[in-house]
């Protein structure tokens, strides 16, 4: 059954209509025959009495009736003197005492008493019909009451179970409500024993999970962090074999590029692990937007010019609350992004504009674009449109607008991604409040992993 409480009202309800049918069988099988030994009681007494009525030995007129009980009364002679209007000519008793007879198109209950004292015999008739029929009503109005019930007993008992359910409600609230980084011990309160099992699984694989992703960070830290020493090394043999091999060997440049493409990813690796939720230690305050995205590209200027790319920067100086750093970090991303992927030749624009109570940050290129559906995936971790092998020849780890998201969910911004102007280039929107509350990262929601743009 798809609901507990369901079940055991049905359950509940079915046991406890079961036990009432059987009691009510017995009750009523008892109660007929009590009401038996009533009836015949009361036979019994009528014959006791009507066999003491003095009478004259002849012609004594029958006594009216209402055909639903008849008798008959025999002198000491046996001969029949006195009778009900509707008692038959013959004995209504076959035997002695009680038995059952059919005369008169019925089934009768008869009693044959002989009253020692004056000789007199007694035949008194019942229909068992009629008898059945008195009992039945008076055990009938015992039991209905208890059928009519039923839908009440339903009604107390689903809010009963309701009520002794709460905890596990309680328990499915707090879950649902848990953020994605929030794997502390489940608290339920004053629970019930039968509860206890499900908080201590649901707390016990709470605290498998924090130790399988410390271990999953510490391996990315540890791992990214132990590679620099090797990859500093192999640049330093790189160098010296261009020195032997001249600069203009071939293989040497595979692998001068295969080993930066490996130190950006452990540098991006590292990036990413210090912007997590538990490593970084945010420190707000009061940042200008555009004044860091100028020293930013003042400092890459250099590489745009050797593109032939030109970059412009628009807008005011509006002011956000955040981490100073992470900002950085996150403008050298999407700039660096915009360089990479922009064709030689081509155009970047930032934007940083004050609308309604957001700041919005605007990287705009005239490069290749990203098509919707792929848009939906950049920011997914280690994706990168079309594989590995981009048709634009950029190498890339596709960490980058992973690390974005991180800090733009660390300062409660929102990112939008849409085509750039006349619907060619991608532009890269990041939304910021203007004053953002100065939350630390550990505050903010654990994010998903995402891509760096293809």
């Amino acid at each position: 059954m798809s609901s507990l409480r369901r079940f055991l009202l049905v359950s509940v309800l079915s046991a406890l209509m079961l036990v009432n049918f059987i009691a009510a069988l017995h009750g009523y099988r008892s109660s007929m025959v009590e009401a038996e030994n009533l009836f015949d009681q009361k036979l019994t007494a009528m014959a006791v009495q009507l066999s003491s009525v003095p009478l004259r030995t002849t012609n004594n007129a029958p006594a009216p009736d209402d055909e639903n009980m008849v008798f008959q009364l025999f002198n000491q002679d046996g001969k029949l003197v006195w009778h009900s209007v509707h008692a038959p000519d013959q004995y209504i008793a076959a035997n002695e005492g009680f038995s059952e007879n059919n005369f008169n198109g019925y089934r009768w209950r008869t009693l044959s008493y002989f009253n020692f004292v004056n000789g007199h015999r007694i035949m008194i008739a019942e229909r068992v019909d009629l008898r059945y029929q008195l009992a039945e009503s008076v055990i009938l109005e015992s039991i209905v009451p208890v059928v009519l019930v039923l839908p009440v007993a339903g009604l107390l008992i689903w809010l009963i179970i309701g009520h002794g359910l709460k905890s596990l409600a309680i328990l499915a609230g707090i879950l649902r409500r848990k953020a994605a980084d929030d794997l502390s011990a489940v608290d339920v309160g004053q629970a019930p024993g039968e509860l206890m099992p499900v908080i201590d699984s649901v707390n016990s694989l709470l605290r498998r999970l924090t130790a399988s992703f410390e271990r999953e960070r510490r391996f990315s830290a540890d791992a990214a962090h132990e590679l620099r020493t090797p990859i500093s090394a192999i640049k330093m043999h790189l160098h010296n074999l261009r020195d032997e091999y001249g600069k203009d060997n071939e293989s040497l440049l595979s692998l001068d590029q295969d080993v930066d493409r490996l130190a950006h990813l452990v540098e991006q690796m590292l990036l990413l692990h210090r912007t997590t939720p538990d490593h970084y230690p945010a420190k707000f305050e009061s940042v200008a937007l555009a004044a860091l995205t100028r020293e930013i590209v003042a400092d890459r200027y250099a590489d745009f010019v050797g593109k032939g790319q030109s970059i412009e920067i628009f807008g005011d100086d509006g002011e956000v609350n955040g981490d100073r750093f992470a900002l950085g970090i996150l403008i050298q991303n999407l700039l660096n992004n915009a360089f990479k992927y922009t064709q030689q030749g081509g155009a970047i624009q930032v934007k940083i504009d004050t609308l309604g109570n957001s700041i919005r940050l605007m990287v705009v290129d005239n490069g290749p674009g990203i098509s919707a559906d792929a848009q939906a995936r950049v920011f997914e971790r280690f994706y990168r449109v079309g594989g590995d092998r981009h048709n634009s020849g950029v190498s890339g780890c596709g960490l980058g607008l992973s690390i974005v998201e991180h800090i733009a969910e660390l300062h409660n911004a929102r990112i939008f991604m849409a085509n750039g102007e006349n619907g060619c280039g991608l532009a890269v929107t990041v939304e910021f409040p203007l004053m953002t509350p100065a939350i630390t990262l550990k505050q903010s929601l654990a994010l998903g992993g995402f891509g760096e743009r293809k």
